[in-house]
């Protein structure tokens, strides 16, 4: 009955599952007007925006109300900088101005300075790149404490997400979103999944992760479970989980997508792909064919958070041309019951395989635990759709539909702060081995911060096992050879005051201090 309501509201409609172009992938522009300004185009997911919202009835809309505080609080702290450097700027120069700096600094941002910083502005004026830079890693570590807090409350969430993995079969998820920030906060606001200690995230630029780096990572896993039963015993049959997160723009598919796939969406959904292929062949010639291990490919519309997920066949195999795109799938469940809702989109999982265009398989729907767990995704993701909905009429505006990262993040990377467009983040230890990603993130805020005057602040940050003889030393080490190496690349950059940096180091725990390492 509930089935049947569904597939009639779906007449005139592609069917879930029958594929539809992604977004980028030959979707139009939206319609011209004689002068060639784009018209708006329809939201994807609730098409009577801007004049009415929607409300789906599987949003979770505490969780959204939590959100909102975290991101408003966080942001703010960002946004009070540049006005606050303008009151600087047109401060009287003489002998009272760095009292006068440290009044307004605590009045407009809640701290102080590093008196070497503002003591003797009164004669060359106030150092305001300087204050910038300041301001910003002083804004990222207040973000770290607050996030590291919300850590401990999420504490029973996390014990739930561990036993929802191990039902589906998984003991390891592996995460790896293209570093463009604003997919930094895909793990709490677009899917909605809380920390978790088998739940690993590396970003990289346009997605491509490092394949000997992963492989390195799932034999620690594997031993781990091998010789200490955790999360489970090696012998239980479950499989470890490699998922790729590509990205576009559904509003300005040609400008706003993928940078480091030159915004090319079938570029960066196929080379994505081609990285989960590459990693699961490596493990099965390393490890042997019973080297259990699943991927999966999720897009996002960073226009409005809306993923689509390449559901794959009962071979584990993936498409590019197979998906469930959850925007659609939004609109269909819309008026139905929550429990109707439910029903639908385990129907429309099991019925994406069933496609006669391009994505077709041959190898049938997939097993239980993959259907459950991207069940799970498109679920938690319809909040993250009505979340946007709520606070930005449905797409994010247009001041931060593109980039407005706030500083690049170098390394380990802060786990704790994860929210859209606070970062950009390069996954290197050394700067010769990853190149790309460090450069697309120096292109990014050229653009972003220089072309204004403003510096580039640049957050290094190690992790290391207290548990290993020497490791917070090597950590130092490592940080002040990366920041030297930065230097060194964007010499030009470096010699106009434009590059600031931050090199601080963290125990592997999750919440652990973050302690600043002295620049020599």
């Amino acid at each position: 009955m509930t089935q049947q309501r569904f597939r009639r509201s779906s007449l005139g409609a592609p069917r879930l599952g029958q594929r539809r172009a992604p977004f980028g992938l030959g979707a139009p522009s939206g319609p011209r007007s004689p002068l060639g300004t784009p018209q708006p185009i329809a939201h994807p997911a609730c098409p009577s925006l801007p004049e009415r919202g929607c409300h789906h009835p599987l949003t979770d809309h505490e969780a959204n109300r939590q959100l909102a505080y975290c991101e408003d609080s966080v942001k703010e702290r960002f946004d009070r900088i540049v006005p606050f450097l303008k009151e600087v700027a047109a401060l009287p120069r003489d002998g009272q101005l760095g009292d006068r700096i440290q009044e307004l600094a605590t009045d407009r941002l809640g701290h102080g300075f590093d008196e070497a910083l503002v003591n003797d502005s009164w004669i060359e004026g106030p150092d305001l790149k300087g204050l910038f830079a300041r301001a910003t890693f002083d804004a990222l570590n207040a973000a770290t404490r607050q996030f590291g807090r919300k850590l401990e409350d999420q504490k029973d969430d996390a014990l739930s997400t561990s036993s929802f993995f191990l039902d589906c079969g998984f003991h390891a998820v592996d995460i790896s979103p293209c570093s463009d920030g604003r997919l930094k906060g895909l793990m709490p606001f677009i899917f909605r999944l809380p920390p978790w200690s088998f739940t690993y995230r590396k970003a990289y630029a346009g997605a491509l992760f490092d394949v000997e780096e992963d492989l390195r990572l799932w034999s620690e896993v594997e031993l781990r479970r091998f010789r200490e039963g955790v999360p489970n015993r090696a012998d239980e049959g479950s499989r470890y989980l490699k998922i790729a997160v590509y990205h576009g723009s559904s509003s300005d598919p040609h400008h706003e997508g993928c940078a480091a796939h030159g915004s090319d969406e079938r570029k960066a959904a196929e080379a994505a792909l081609d990285r989960l292929y590459a990693f699961r062949q490596a493990v099965e010639n390393t490890y042997c064919c019973g080297a259990s291990t699943d991927i999966l490919l999720v897009g996002v519309d960073t226009d409005t958070d809306a993923i689509r997920v390449h559901v794959p066949d009962a071979n584990g195999d993936v498409s590019v041309h197979r998906y469930i795109d959850n925007a659609y799938l939004y609109q269909e469940t819309l008026n139905l019951e929550r429990d109707a809702a439910h029903l639908a989109i385990y129907d429309g999982i099991r019925s994406v395989n069933e496609t006669d265009d391009w994505g077709r398989s041959t190898g049938g729907e997939p097993h239980d635990g993959m259907r459950r767990f991207v069940a799970n995704l498109l679920i938690n993701n319809l909040s993250q759709i009505d979340y946007v909905t709520d606070r930005y009429q449905g797409r994010y505006p247009a001041e931060i539909i593109g980039h407005a990262e706030r500083y690049i993040s170098v390394g380990d990377g802060f786990e704790e702060v994860q929210m859209r467009n606070l970062a950009y983040f390069a996954h290197l230890h050394t700067v010769e081995e990853n190149t790309n990603d460090l450069d697309v993130g120096i292109k990014i805020f050229r653009k972003l911060n220089v072309s204004h005057g403003l510096p580039i602040p640049i957050a290094i940050h190690f992790r290391y096992d207290g548990r290993v003889p020497g490791a917070r030393d090597r950590a130092e080490a490592r940080a002040q050879r990366v920041c030297n190496a930065i230097r060194e690349r964007h010499s030009e950059l470096d010699e106009q005051g434009m590059l600031y940096f931050q090199l601080t180091v963290q125990d592997r725990p999750s919440g652990s201090d973050i302690e600043e390492v002295s620049q020599a």
